[in-house]
């Protein structure tokens, strides 16, 4: 069985590859059947995600599943959340420079925060019965931003249990306990029975 990945990113296509193809189904990428991105008018997580699995599925009449996240700081009442990739509009290096403004003089447990992933699987558009994981990575906001490494708030994001922030660590470290990994741990055990 065959899954339209509902997102042109090729960083998100290998992840989803590498669980998918161990578990015996197929990612295609939805560029591959000409699908432009959705327009992501949801308020939430899951109903973005929802959004892009069902406008893939839709365009390719196939399964198609899609995935929507991002960075939450409750101090912020949940900001950037949704918004995270256009938080400031300019970009991964504007949006880290807006969160640490939004930051300021916040200290101690008021910096925490925490990556969410939200993976939604479609058997077709409609599909009353979507499949839906979640995963989430705790941490906090560093003050500054620190390492060369990953993409979006991972030089501002210090993992719980580290002392470096996730554009710090390797990839593979990054990989195993990003909060994409865990919605996809999340996932595996669900899609028992799909094909």
């Amino acid at each position: 069985m065959a899954f339209v990945l509902a997102s042109n990113n090729p960083g998100k296509l290998r992840e989803f590859e590498q669980l998918f193809t161990k578990l015996g189904f197929e990612v295609v990428p939805q560029a591959q059947f000409g699908v432009e991105d959705a327009d992501e008018t949801g308020l939430s997580f899951i109903e973005n995600a929802l959004i892009k699995a069902r406008h893939a599925s839709e365009r390719t009449n196939q399964p198609a599943m899609a995935d929507d996240s991002g960075i939450v700081v409750p101090a912020l009442k949940g900001a950037p959340g949704i918004y995270s990739a256009r938080y400031s509009g300019k970009g991964d290096a504007a949006n880290n420079e807006k969160l640490l403004r939004a930051l300021e003089g916040i200290e101690g447990a008021g910096r925490s925060a925490f990556y969410v992933a939200v993976i939604a699987l479609v058997k077709h558009a409609n599909d009353p019965m979507p499949v839906i994981a979640e995963g989430r990575w705790h941490g906090r906001i560093a003050k500054s931003q620190v390492g060369e490494g990953g993409f979006g708030y991972d030089p501002l994001f210090i993992p719980d249990g580290f002392k470096i922030t996730a554009a710090q660590m390797t990839p593979d470290d990054k990989q195993a306990l990003s909060h994409r990994a865990q919605a996809l741990k999340a996932l595996a055990p669900k899609l028992n029975g799909l094909q």
